[in-house]
């Protein structure tokens, strides 16, 4: 049988793990961190969840997380974030809601101090993991061909390349948070955006980051919370807090620097347009 691939897990599961039932795990097409079908589907294909939660890459082989959804594991992320409520009390219940909606934008998830069902105070989680360029799905069939799950593809199919869009990843990202902790900063209210390590290393290294706080403030309304993958002894991947960052509204600015925020946004705008036009786009007389 052989598993050699570059699919770091699957359906929540390690590649590498040789207790796991794939046949059973690829039929139910279950995400363990949603407590539901994986979401994520293919277009030409709905019925099909594609289930990669992280692939290998680089040189290092280094495993990448490309499914948000992954970050979730055992709501860590969230339990990580309770300092930040400062106007919390023991007692008072926590509650996780998703997809916000607030001038800047849409924030993935509210976690929330809640007494008596009054909202006491919250705090905005972001979540951002690499974009690929390119499909993984010729891997991941090559991978279940591998596992006798599927048939072989057609030479060359699983070896088709992708990539790992890191710098639009890292700037479109860096302009959401822009945009929206501005409105959280005003409310005296913390945003944390919650990435892998690997992508926080990128970011450091290719924008201005040298100001942000190493030893976070909590008077400081933007906070950057990185996560580390590890191998554990169940023979699976779990993630752990690895370094926190914090910095302010101007801080953020001073990341991409003013010039450098207005080219972003500009070929955000451009991308979006090309992605958008077609035949039946053209405007005709």
């Amino acid at each position: 049988m052989n598993t050699n691939t570059r699919i770091a897990e699957l359906f929540n599961f390690s590649t590498k793990n040789e207790s796991v039932k794939w046949k059973q795990i690829i039929a139910d097409q279950y995400c363990g961190y949603l407590n539901k079908k994986c979401i994520k589907v293919r277009k030409s294909e709905p019925d099909i969840s594609i289930g990669t939660c992280t692939v290998q890459y680089g040189t290092d082989n280094h495993e990448v997380i490309i499914c948000p959804h992954r970050l979730i594991e055992k709501r860590k992320i969230f339990l990580d974030c309770i300092h930040l409520l400062t106007l919390h009390e023991p007692g008072n219940e926590l509650h996780v809601v998703s997809e916000i909606s607030i001038p800047g934008g849409s924030v993935d998830y509210f976690l929330a101090s809640v007494r008596n069902k009054k909202v006491i105070d919250f705090v905005g989680i972001e979540l951002q993991t690499l974009d690929t360029t390119g499909t993984v799905w010729p891997e991941r069939q090559r991978l279940l061909s591998g596992l006798n799950i599927v048939e072989e593809p057609e030479e060359g199919y699983g070896h088709k390349p992708y990539g790992m869009n890191w710098k639009m990843t890292a700037i479109t990202i860096l302009v959401q948070l822009h945009h929206k902790i501005e409105t959280l900063e005003f409310l005296n209210k913390h945003l944390v955006l919650v990435l892998q390590n690997h992508l926080l290393d990128y970011m450091k290294k290719e924008f201005s980051f040298s100001h942000l706080s190493t030893t976070p403030k909590l008077g400081e309304a933007m906070h950057f919370h990185s996560y580390k993958l590890g191998l554990g002894d169940d023979n699976n991947f779990h993630i752990s807090l690895y370094e926190r960052l914090s910095t302010d509204s101007a801080g953020i600015a001073s990341a991409m620097g003013l010039k450098a925020e207005a080219k972003v946004e500009l070929e955000m705008i451009l991308k979006t347009i090309k992605s958008k036009i077609s035949e039946t786009t053209i405007l005709s007389v």
